[in-house]
């Protein structure tokens, strides 16, 4: 037989011997890249959950009040104690939270605690240890632009969807929804849309790296740009709220002036109001506004550096306490009659 006849009925059989094998046997044939995205998603898509709400409303025609769903987005498992962690804005003003589990099976959620200046939250349902399978969870301190990634969510209500990118940027900025700044947040090209909010971002080893929160699109559909809160200030933030039930910020013991007075006065910073008995500013001698001998007010001290750290609005002043803990000791710098002054000061815990 000559070698032109031979080749065709050699790949016949091949094509046959492929298209009749099981998929473990197709699997075979996928690219080290390819065998990685199926197992990660076959390791990490069971600690994925979908979350529901409802909200009530109040009928029109008969003024009664009834639940209707609000809206729909994803979580993750966090524990075997069936905390889960999703978007703040994903069960904002809910009545009602259900968590549905891969296996189908549905659970009424309580909240535990909320962070919005992060957009985060932890609800709690009473499933048994065997159906919660907790993520593993990962750094995002060692994150470099270029990175796999991969989303796993509920993209308009279709359950665990997978979407795979890179780390596009580090660094970014995004507003919450009380118009807090969440800093140092991921950027990513895998594709997040309507329903993956709440959901996990894993890297190539399966391990929790962010929680996706948003995306930046004047359709309202995935163009290529989206954010997650790095999953640092998830493993800082989430056990607070499962222990406060809230976020636990030290405080310095001030009322703060609004951020309209530093381009109504021209200056920079927070313009301190008045300190609070016995706690660190008063202490430290802050001073408050004062009224003159004429009977006017003049602007008192203005909080100008936290640690080196520039502070420009009330959002940069809770930004940088975050940052620290209660008992730990911190040097402001204060400006005062156009003279910056340094002052150490200890940080409360919040009254």
């Amino acid at each position: 037989m000559t070698a032109h006849k031979t080749l065709p009925i050699i790949f016949s059989a091949l094509l046959l011997c492929f298209t009749s094998s099981p998929i473990a046997q197709v699997q075979d044939f996928a690219t080290d890249d390819e065998r990685n995205t199926m197992q990660v998603f076959n390791f990490a898509s069971p600690s994925v959950v979908y979350v529901t709400n409802e909200t009530l409303v109040r009928d029109r025609r008969t003024l009664r009040l009834q639940a209707v769903p609000k809206g729909a987005g994803s979580g993750f498992i966090w524990d075997e104690q069936g905390h889960v962690v999703t978007n703040f804005h994903v069960i904002e003003g809910a009545r009602k939270v259900t968590i549905t589990l891969q296996d189908r099976s549905e659970w009424p959620a309580n909240l535990v605690g909320s962070a919005p200046e992060k957009d985060l939250a932890v609800l709690k349902i009473e499933a048994p240890k065997e159906r919660l399978n907790p993520l593993v969870v990962g750094s995002s301190s060692d994150l470099a632009v270029g990175r796999k990634v991969l989303a796993i969510g509920n993209p308009f209500g279709l359950d665990t969807t997978l979407t795979t990118g890179v780390v596009s940027a580090l660094g970014r900025e995004i507003q919450a929804a009380n118009n807090r700044t969440i800093r140092n947040v991921i950027q990513t090209d895998a594709a997040i849309n309507p329903g993956n909010s709440g959901g996990p971002l894993l890297d190539s080893l399966g391990r929790l790296i962010g929680v996706n929160t948003a995306i930046y699109s004047p359709s309202g559909t995935s163009v290529g740009i989206g954010f997650a809160i790095p999953v640092d200030t998830v493993k800082k933030i989430v056990p607070e709220l499962i222990d406060h039930g809230r976020l636990v910020r030290p405080i310095i013991g001030i009322e703060s002036a609004p951020d309209q007075w530093s381009s109504r006065y021209g200056f920079e910073g927070v313009a301190v109001l008045r300190t609070a008995p016995g706690l660190p500013a008063e202490r430290a001698g802050l001073q408050g506004i004062y009224r003159t001998r004429q009977g006017g007010w003049q602007l008192g001290d203005v909080i100008v550096e936290i640690e080196q750290q520039p502070i420009r609005s009330y959002d940069d002043l809770l930004n940088a306490l975050e940052k620290h803990q209660v008992g730990d000791e911190i040097t402001l710098g204060i400006m005062r009659d156009g003279t910056i002054r340094y002052t150490s000061i200890t940080l409360a815990a919040p009254q």
